[in-house]
C-alpha cells in the first residue's frame, strides 16, 4: 500500500511539474521570445494598420474588388484557383492550388482568358500580360506580384486615383522585396495600402 502511495504522489509530482513546465513556462517563453524588439510585428501576424484599425495582413493577399469595374484603382494579386471567375476575386478561407499539369486542356483555356481580361482592363497587348499575372498560386493567398505585373497596372492605378504616375512608381518600389539571391518581388497587401493611404 505504501509503495502504491508513493507511486501515486510521485505520478502528481511529475504531472503538476510538467503542466507548469509545459503548459505555462514554455508557451510564456516562447511569447517572450516572439515579443522581442524585431519580432512583435511577425509574432502578431504582420498587421497592416491604418487609421487606428487592422486593415489586413502583410503575409495574406486578398484580391479587392472595386466598386467599377471602369473605375479600378487597385493593384491586383495572382490569380486564385478558388475564385468563381477566371480573375477572381477567390475564397481565402478555402486555399489551394487547381492541381493541374501544364497540358491541360482547361487550365490552358483558363490561362487564355485570364490573359484577354487583363490585357483588356489594362488596355494592353496580349502579349504584355506577364505570367504570374494569369497562373494562380499555390495558396491563393500569395501577396506577392512580380515588379512586371506592378509596372503593367501602376498607368491604370494613376489615372484612377489622380496621384501622379511617377508617385504611383515610387510606392510600387517602395513595397518591392527580395532582391540579390531571389528576383525582386512587389506585397499587394501593403501596396494597396499605401496607394489608399497617399489618396487621402
Amino acid at each position: 500500500m505504501n509503495a502504491l502511495l508513493r507511486q501515486t504522489w510521485a505520478g502528481l509530482r511529475l504531472l503538476l511539474v510538467a503542466t507548469v513546465l509545459l503548459g505555462v513556462g514554455y508557451p510564456l517563453a516562447i511569447w517572450g521570445v516572439g515579443h522581442l524588439p524585431g519580432l512583435a510585428g511577425r509574432a502578431e501576424g504582420s498587421q497592416i494598420v491604418a487609421d487606428g484599425r487592422v486593415v489586413g495582413s502583410s503575409l495574406i493577399g486578398i484580391d479587392p474588388v472595386p466598386a467599377s469595374g471602369a473605375r479600378d484603382p487597385f493593384f491586383h494579386t495572382r490569380p486564385s484557383a478558388s475564385a468563381e471567375g477566371s480573375l477572381g476575386p477567390g475564397d481565402p478561407a478555402t486555399s489551394g492550388g487547381t492541381n493541374l499539369g501544364g497540358f491541360d486542356e482547361g487550365l490552358l483555356a483558363v490561362v487564355q482568358e485570364r490573359r484577354a481580361a487583363i490585357a483588356a482592363r489594362e488596355g494592353v497587348v496580349l502579349d504584355a500580360v506577364p505570367a504570374d499575372a494569369v497562373t494562380a498560386s499555390a495558396s491563393g493567398v500569395d501577396p506577392h506580384i512580380s515588379s512586371a505585373y506592378a509596372a503593367l497596372q501602376a498607368p491604370r492605378v494613376a489615372r484612377v486615383t489622380g496621384l501622379p504616375f511617377t508617385q504611383v512608381q515610387a510606392l510600387v518600389s517602395d513595397n518591392e522585396e527580395g532582391g540579390f539571391l531571389s528576383p525582386r518581388i512587389v506585397n499587394v497587401t501593403t501596396l494597396n495600402a499605401a496607394v489608399h493611404a497617399a489618396t487621402r
